[in-house]
This record gives structure tokens, sequence and C-alpha cells, in this order.
């Protein structure tokens, strides 16, 4: 039998074997269809952090977190946009191909807007 110990290290092994993905991410209302629009060298890392955020009422984005406690959950899609290729398995994506990425994104859905959460133009986590 497996403990719950057991389990949640190998939980975390394989949260750190994957490999890292970089592109970028959306959070969108289902039911205003506003957008936050955000990119990562890691995209996994971001979203797992906003949700958390959310669900404890600590989000620094406070119409996204009124929204949130208002809607519920379920109004909110989590969604990988698009993905940067890798240039090899060991090297992983290129900054420069992420920085193309996130001009493309903000020319597409114009993220400043009364549709938008975002509160500036810097989309990228860190």
């Amino acid at each position: 039998m497996t403990s719950h110990l057991t389990t949640r290290a190998e939980h975390k092994r394989q949260y750190r074997e994957q490999p890292r993905q970089a592109g970028i991410y959306l959070i969108r209302n289902t039911v205003s269809d506003r957008v936050l629009l955000g990119s990562s060298m890691n995209l996994h890392g971001p979203l797992n952090r906003h949700r958390f955020l959310l669900s404890i009422g600590g989000h620094p984005n406070r119409a996204l977190q009124d929204d949130w406690r208002r809607l519920g959950p379920d109004a909110f899609e989590f969604t990988i946009a698009e993905v940067v290729a890798p240039q090899d398995a060991e090297a992983g994506p290129h900054e420069d191909e992420l920085a193309f990425l996130e001009d493309l994104w903000l020319e597409r859905t114009a993220p400043l807007g009364e549709r938008s959460y975002n509160l500036h133009p810097r989309i990228r986590d860190t």
C-alpha cells in the first residue's frame, strides 16, 4: 500500500521532470469573455499560481479576483494558447521566440481594453 507522502513525493518528482513549455496562456471569464493574457518560459507555473491565488482570495488583480469570487471557478477557463517550439530537446525554447509570440498575441487580443484583465502591456511572468 502506498502512503499519502509517497504519492505526494512521486507527484512532485514527476512535475519536476516534465519538460518545461514556453508560450502564451489565457485565463478567460466564460460569462463576460474578459481575458487575462500572459506568457512564460514555464507555462504550468503561472497557471498553477493564478489558480491557487484565486482560490485563496489573494490574487493581486482585483477585478479578476472579484469576478472569481462572484461567479465561481467554473466560470473560468485556463488555456495554453500557443507553445514555443523548442530548438532542440536539451536547449528548450528561446526567449526571443517567446517575445515574438507575445507581440503577435498583444496585437491579436488588444489586452488593455475593456474586455481585458491585463493592467499593463507587460505580460511575461517570471
